[in-house]
């Protein structure tokens, strides 16, 4: 059995390639932190709901009275815009990166990680268990 076509392994995956690429942003954000000018940037926020909005609806429900619902409505965007906010501190460099608030977001984003790969593992753990292996 391929693991990765399961739908929640595929969107574990999809959030790691998101949290990775958000690393690196934000990583160059903070290399960026005496550049004149430069401005943060950061990625939209993955939305886990629409993913798996997506994975339900390859399957249409039928519904035979009015008072069915028709599964997950379709939502408009991925993501949702990350508003640039206006940071508290003036720079010698007139750019708007905030260290401690780029650190704030790493740190969440490790957080995060951490999240999935328990996820990740508690999962695997829970198909060998049902399985019979326990390797």
């Amino acid at each position: 059995m391929d693991y990765s076509k399961l739908t929640l392994m595929n969107m574990m995956g999809t959030k790691m390639g998101y949290l990775a690429e958000r690393t690196d942003v934000l990583s160059q954000n903070i290399a960026n932190i005496d550049t004149p000018g430069y401005k943060a940037r950061d990625l939209k926020e993955l939305d886990f709901k629409r993913l798996a909005a997506l994975q339900t609806n390859k399957l249409k429900m039928r519904t035979t009275s009015s008072l069915h619902t028709g599964g997950l409505p379709k939502m408009p965007n991925d993501y949702r815009d990350e508003k640039t906010r206006k940071t508290f501190e003036t720079s010698p460099v007139e750019n708007n990166i905030s260290l401690e608030e780029q650190m704030a977001k790493i740190a969440d984003t490790q957080m995060e990680h951490q999240m999935v790969t328990n996820l990740y593992r508690k999962t695997t753990g829970l198909f060998k268990t049902a399985l019979g292996t326990q390797n």
